[in-house]
């Protein structure tokens, strides 16, 4: 199976999407982001999870790319923002090392089917699931 396509985030500060306004909902565990074109794109929690533009997620490099399973439950704890041009998740599996930039939100948003198809597939190679292991 070929490796995921990764959408590291653009490097700089010139953003192309600007956000409007941020919802998280944690009963459905989704962040709604509301774009200036009239675009609103609904990311899973989990999705963001696995999708994050940290380092521990995607590596240095291409094909590094980690797969990460067992987040299906996974939230939100705080959304932070980081200049004008992203913000920071933290996520309660204590993950909180990625930047999400506005740009990269909105390229999660526009590809949200291929990418979850993808890791879906990555995760069914590998053997991995969504549910967290058992203790």
């Amino acid at each position: 199976m070929p490796e995921p396509e990764t959408l590291p985030p653009k490097s700089g500060f010139d953003v192309q999407h600007h956000p409007l306004e941020i919802r998280y909902s944690k009963e459905t565990k989704t962040l709604e982001v509301d774009f200036d074109d009239d675009v609103t794109f609904a990311l899973p929690a989990e999705l963001l999870r696995v999708e994050s533009p940290s380092a521990e997620v995607q590596g240095h490099g291409p094909g590094q790319k980690q797969i990460v399973a067992g987040r299906r439950h996974v939230g939100i704890m705080a959304i932070e923002p980081v200049g004008s041009y992203a913000v920071r998740l933290r996520f309660d599996d204590l993950h909180d090392t990625g930047i999400y930039s506005w740009d990269y939100l909105y390229r999660l948003g526009e590809d949200r089917e291929r990418i979850w198809t993808e890791y879906l597939e990555n995760l069914e190679a590998r053997g991995l699931s969504r549910e967290p292991a058992k203790r």
